[in-house]
């Protein structure tokens, strides 16, 4: 059984493309049924990281294709998992 903590310290990378989206920052999670139904991982850098960042890649379950020791792999367009935060 894994734990969020230990999904957080998970490198997550899409097989699309092979780039490296992040790690899991947070998990979405069905109250009823107890299940982790999305991964979300922060998206990338404003200027120079100096400034937070104003989005996150959220992931859905289905589109986890494997999850190993240190990454987890993912299949998705990048485009379509992209929201702005806040």
């Amino acid at each position: 059984m894994a734990r969020i903590e230990d999904l957080k310290q998970k490198e997550v990378i899409n097989i699309k493309d092979g780039a490296r989206l992040g790690f899991v920052s947070d998990v979405d999670i069905n109250i009823k049924t107890g299940c982790i139904t999305k991964i979300i991982v922060a998206g990338p850098c404003k200027v120079f990281c100096f400034w937070g960042k104003d989005t996150e890649y959220v992931i859905s379950w289905c589109d986890i294709k494997r999850i190993g020791d240190d990454i987890i792999l993912v299949d998705v367009d990048v485009n379509c998992v992209l929201r702005n935060v806040g």
